[in-house]
């Protein structure tokens, strides 16, 4: 099956470059182009495509409200978002996070990351640059913005095993790394992933690497 994506970004050769990346590989289509970021959200809401790759800086709605419009916590049905950006500047991942977004990539992190992070995106996982969490999310258990799940406490404790898939999730780990790391299957990581989001009311691995660094489950390193 084709993964459906939306480029949404102000500048025309970025997105040719995209769509170049994309549509190389043999499972992703672009399907729509958007210039502005209320371009973006018409096509995203009428379209429903399977991923959006959305830019920071762009006229009219910014990549965040754009992710807020189609992804966050007041949306019924919604959309999954990937930032693309050039910018790795503090405010924008933490607004990126609070807003839904299930990825957040810089550009120059290479095709091969860009392309991992919509087929990701596409079956409900998420990815960020590691270069993103291993530095900005680092940065939220010095004072930084708080996100969503921010000091928010287990319904019921965690295992220790998922700790270790939480710690691993917080430093750029993606499902497939989990288990090699882990020395249990894909089924089972994502079995873990599920129970962690439902024990701590969040709702993607995003939002559990934000809260790993910020309750100190993770640590500088």
């Amino acid at each position: 099956m084709t993964i459906n994506v939306l480029l949404a970004d102000d500048q025309a050769m970025v997105r040719s470059g995209l769509r170049l990346i994309l549509e190389n590989q043999p499972d992703i289509g672009v399907v729509a182009e958007a210039t502005d970021g209320v371009e973006a959200v018409e096509l995203a809401r009428r379209l429903r495509p399977d991923v959006c790759l959305v830019d920071i800086r762009m006229p009219r709605l910014d990549g965040i409200e754009v992710t807020r419009a189609l992804a966050g916590p007041g949306v019924v049905h919604p959309l999954r978002v990937v930032v693309v950006t050039t910018f790795d500047l503090d405010e924008y991942v933490y607004g990126a996070l609070r807003g839904g977004a299930v990825g957040f990539v810089l550009k120059d992190a290479g095709p091969a990351l860009l392309v991992e992070a919509v087929r990701a995106a596409s079956v409900g996982d998420a990815l960020i640059s590691p270069a993103v969490t291993l530095r900005l999310l680092r940065h939220v258990t010095a004072g930084g913005a708080p996100t969503r799940g921010s000091r928010r406490q287990p319904v019921r404790p965690l295992s220790e095993r998922e700790l270790e898939v939480v710690r691993a999730i917080a430093t750029g780990r993606t499902n497939q790394e989990i288990g090699a790391e882990l020395f249990i299957s894909l089924s089972t990581v994502k079995s873990h992933v599920s129970g962690i989001q439902t024990k701590l009311g969040l709702r993607n691995r995003v939002e559990i690497a934000a809260w790993a660094w910020e309750n100190g489950v993770v640590r500088g390193g």
